[in-house]
């Protein structure tokens, strides 16, 4: 029941993005993926980076322009909080955007 919870929630901050991007032509995004620090670098590095590139192609089948996108996988590196806890672990992973031209 959570999990159904959080991809609605998901579906939904998809949605939204979508209709700034559309709604703000020129706007240019970076997305971000992260991860918590279980398991390798190498691992981390290749799910952040299929994290932000599931969010471009959502977007992307969704009318959004490729050329106005960006992936990037930052794998562990950018933690938001302590991995020493269920619930920071939980925070670090993540996908954001930056804006980088509007």
């Amino acid at each position: 029941a959570q999990e159904q919870a959080q991809q609605r929630a998901s579906a939904a901050e998809l949605e939204r993005l979508q209709k700034l991007l559309t709604e703000s032509p020129k706007l240019k995004l970076e997305m971000a993926g992260h991860t918590d620090n279980v398991g390798k670098p190498a691992m981390n590095q290749d799910l952040s980076q299929r994290r932000a590139q599931a969010v471009v192609t959502y977007l992307t089948q969704h009318g959004i322009g490729a050329d106005r996108l960006t992936a990037v996988g930052y794998g562990d590196t950018k933690p938001v909080a302590s991995n020493a806890t269920k619930i920071g672990k939980q925070l670090n992973r993540r996908t954001e955007f930056k804006v980088v031209a509007n």
